[in-house]
């Protein structure tokens, strides 16, 4: 069946195809996958670095200190992107960079740079917001249904 398709191309259509098939990146590559597991796990090892350092230095517990680590991995996320560091490394690691704190703080920021030039509040503002807005929304029906089951399946709550 494909190959009545391709009589029915031009030669220079086919060319093309044969191409665009020859440049086309693999589905699967195990070296993608090291790529992405060692960035992403690189940036987890930094956050418990960063963790730890509030721990020992900074008098929090462990869990006081999360927060301002996803603060710092934030702010960190948001500088390297400005600088067009981020997205380097994004194209060389794939799915790794995309742990939660820092690939989020990468989308707002690319956004935000992106549209400037557009104003803060129809640039800046509308633009961050086509990022954050699913995100907000689907997080806080999550939140919602987690909630519910909660409140369903803890016999502490209904006075069970």
């Amino acid at each position: 069946m494909v190959s009545k398709k391709k009589k029915k191309l031009t030669p220079v259509m086919q060319e093309y195809q044969a191409l665009a098939k020859k440049r086309e990146p693999s589905k699967f590559a195990f070296n993608k996958l090291c790529r992405a597991f060692l960035v992403g796990g690189i940036i987890c090892l930094l956050g418990q670095c960063i963790q730890q350092l509030f721990v020992r230095f900074g008098g929090f517990t462990i869990k006081e200190a999360g927060s301002p680590t996803a603060g710092v991995l934030v702010l960190i996320s948001v500088i390297l992107t400005s600088l067009g560091v981020y997205d380097k490394i994004a194209q060389w690691a794939g799915a790794g960079t995309a742990v939660p704190v820092t690939g989020f703080a990468n989308a707002m920021a690319s956004a935000a740079i992106e549209y400037r030039r557009d104003g803060v509040v129809i640039g800046l503002g509308g633009s961050i917001f086509k990022v954050a807005g699913p995100v907000i929304v689907f997080g806080t029906l999550a939140a919602f249904a987690v909630g519910i089951a909660y409140v369903i399946f803890d016999p502490n709550i209904v006075g069970g």
